[in-house]
């Protein structure tokens, strides 16, 4: 109980737009996770949240954002690239990279999971609460973006005349515009045919991010700072924000699936 009311109190204080994919997003993307896990994947996960779905804990990584100790997983949450690379290129940058960024860390919570009969209670939930969010993270295509412009949250533009950036356009603003709830959202995109899901979840964390690059490349190509975005922004990206929220449901179940299944 003292564990839970800490994070309503974190979730209180913290305002949508420090998230990734924002609250309704990575919702989303757990929902949908939710309802392609197999039953042994099933039974393995309750036994580490209890009844609890998914998407209630699927933020609970930005929650802690308001908390110091905490201050070291920032770094979790996202991966910098240079504009313009292949795909050897962009295995090379992976590969070279330091072991506090959204790929190294994903690949190790994944190998503590795979032995979660070993590990505490507590570990276990750290790990499934980050692996949650941090496949999330890799859908947002920003999230994979540039250094020098800090994901696009440097890029400062319009949104229906409000101002804001890039990084929050498509973290929040472009879902929030959807005007769905996070369940009624995870319904609409979720087809359940099992034919075209396979061809989303071929590969793996490697061919996943550069997946999310490459439409990190396409963003950034089509807006600018001082832009003025309204309908027609919407009309061009939608389709985007929307395969990516499905990939990243079902990416996660995928992995879920293999690490309890």
């Amino acid at each position: 109980m003292k564990f839970k009311f800490i994070l309503l109190v974190i979730f209180l204080i913290l305002s949508v737009e420090a998230f990734a994919w924002g609250t309704t997003g990575h919702r989303v993307v757990a929902e949908i996770a939710e309802n392609h896990l197999s039953c042994k994947a099933k039974r393995q996960i309750k036994k580490i949240i209890g009844d609890q779905k998914l998407a209630y804990w699927a933020n609970y990584p930005d929650f802690l954002k308001s908390n110091p100790d905490w201050k070291m997983a920032d770094p979790w949450h996202y991966i910098n690239f240079p504009e313009g690379l292949n795909r050897v290129d962009f295995d090379k940058e992976l590969e070279s990279s330091s072991n506090e960024n959204l790929y190294k860390r994903t690949l190790i919570i994944i190998e503590e999971l795979k032995n979660h009969k070993n590990n505490s209670i507590e570990k276990n939930q750290e790990n499934l609460y980050f692996l949650l969010h941090l496949i999330g993270d890799a859908h947002q295509p920003l999230h994979i973006g540039r250094e020098e412009d800090l994901g696009g949250n440097k890029i400062q533009l319009e949104w229906f005349r409000d101002a804001t950036n890039l990084h929050s356009l498509w973290d929040s603003k472009l879902i929030d515009f959807q005007q769905y709830s996070y369940t009624e959202y995870a319904e609409v995109l979720d087809f359940h045919d099992k034919k075209f899901n396979k061809t989303l979840t071929d590969g793996n964390l490697n061919n996943w991010l550069y997946d999310s690059y490459q439409k990190a490349e396409h963003i950034y190509a089509n807006a600018k700072s001082d832009d003025k975005l309204s309908f027609k922004y919407n009309y061009d990206n939608v389709a985007t924000l929307e395969e990516q929220l499905l990939k990243g449901g079902l990416r996660l179940a995928k992995v879920l699936n293999q690490v309890f299944g």
